[in-house]
């Protein structure tokens, strides 16, 4: 039993997917937070898109 619980607390096999994981929630909060910075310059751009159509 004790072999079995040092085993887990050793194994490191999931930590790339944690770490794959914390980095796309950077770049999503990034992603956001440029979004929510450009939303009027961005609104404009696609109304003259849509009145060029």
């Amino acid at each position: 039993m004790l072999q079995l619980l040092t085993n887990l607390l050793r194994d490191e096999e999931g930590q790339g997917m944690v770490e794959y994981g914390l980095i796309i929630a950077l770049i999503a909060i990034a992603v956001i937070a440029a979004l929510t910075a450009m939303q009027g310059s961005l609104s404009d751009v696609f109304t003259q898109i849509s009145n060029s159509l």
